[in-house]
């Protein structure tokens, strides 16, 4: 067993996995770096395997490799990582206090999320007291194109970013009212701009309707959005325009308070 590797592993862990989270932590220590042979000293590997697993990381990005001394070092992979999850706990603390007087308010399922990997990353969920569980959990990920939170989102990326996503994504149907071509999302884009706000009428789950307004990040841009989802007999009329103005209200609270933070 390697020197750095913790005892009473679960029999579920996966070696490779481990051990490349191992040689991480291991780097980590050593601001300097280390070289393939002091790595290979702590963990208590052969240099074989400890190159192996040191090369995937480098290649991904999560170690690099200095040309002149060969030392390894934490890559930027995990730079970008880390101000995410700054950036997500910065949303969060903001975030939850208006997500919880919106659910108050209303009775019904708060969300905030991000557009991770060109899906929807739920980051917080406040529950309604409700018997019907809304497809939806913190850490999920969703098709963009069919949730009210993806749609503002969407409606912020430009023709070419549009393109690209779709190509690599599709526009798969989850419910028979589900966006499927271009030519239909590209109008309801069209109306989340000129409107500030998007709905999710039954097309990622049945009977199911959410209203999402854009927040924006410290520096002004629109990386979040937050949304009000409930039945859609309970989301109708006088009750849904209020919602929907008090939605857009509360996004732009937590939008105002991340500017200044």
């Amino acid at each position: 067993m390697a020197k750095e590797e913790t005892k009473n592993k679960s029999s579920n862990h996966i070696q490779s996995v481990e051990r490349a989270i191992t040689l991480i932590d291991v780097i980590a220590s050593k601001q300097d770096g280390l070289t393939l042979s002091q790595i290979a000293q702590k963990v208590g590997w052969p240099k074989s395997t400890v190159h192996g697993l040191l090369t995937t990381l480098r290649d991904y990005n999560y170690i690099e490799q200095s040309n002149e001394d060969g030392r390894y070092r934490l890559g930027i992979r995990l730079f970008e990582l880390g101000s995410r999850v700054a950036r997500s706990f910065d949303i969060k603390d903001v975030a939850v206090p208006v997500m919880k007087r919106l659910n108050k308010r209303f009775g019904e399922t708060v969300h905030l999320g991000a557009e991770d990997n060109g899906e929807i990353l739920y980051l917080e969920k406040v529950a309604a007291d409700s018997l019907v569980s809304i497809m939806s959990e913190v850490g999920i990920r969703l098709p963009m194109h069919c949730s009210g939170l993806g749609k503002v989102l969407l409606a912020q990326k430009s023709e070419a970013e549009l393109k690209r996503l779709i190509s690599q994504k599709g526009l798969p149907a989850l419910t028979k009212r589900t966006i499927t071509t271009k030519t239909k999302l590209d109008e309801e884009l069209e109306k989340v701009r000129k409107q500030g706000y998007a709905l999710d009428d039954g097309e990622i789950m049945e009977g199911l309707r959410c209203v999402a307004a854009p927040v924006n990040d410290a520096n002004g841009k629109t990386r979040y959005a937050i949304s009000v989802s409930g039945q859609v007999r309970d989301l109708y009329g006088k009750r849904l325009e209020q919602i929907i103005k008090e939605t857009i209200q509360a996004a732009n609270e937590i939008s105002k308070a991340m500017l200044q933070k």
